[in-house]
């Protein structure tokens, strides 16, 4: 677990900051993410599936993800692989 927690941790690292601040994920690095990382987890077919995500996981509505709030979907995309999503 500690290598799949350091796994995420680089991943997001390493989108995060490409376009604007180093701790949070804008609009576009989130779907480069998404679209790079989780393909077969995030369904990106439609043209604003991925903006309809983030804006689920944006809770402070600042345009931007921080670790905490990328954090669910992870945690979402975790519990539905597990089966354990209602």
């Amino acid at each position: 677990m500690e290598a799949a927690i350091l796994t995420l941790v680089q991943q997001f690292k390493e989108y995060a900051g490409r376009d604007g601040s180093a701790a949070t994920l804008s609009r576009d690095e989130f779907r480069q993410l998404v679209a790079s990382q989780l393909p077969n987890f995030v369904e990106t077919a439609e043209p604003d599936a991925a903006e309809r995500l983030m804006s689920s996981l944006d809770q402070n509505g600042d345009g931007e993800l921080t670790f905490s709030e990328f954090w669910q979907l992870i945690g979402k995309l975790a519990s539905k692989q597990g089966g354990y999503a209602a």
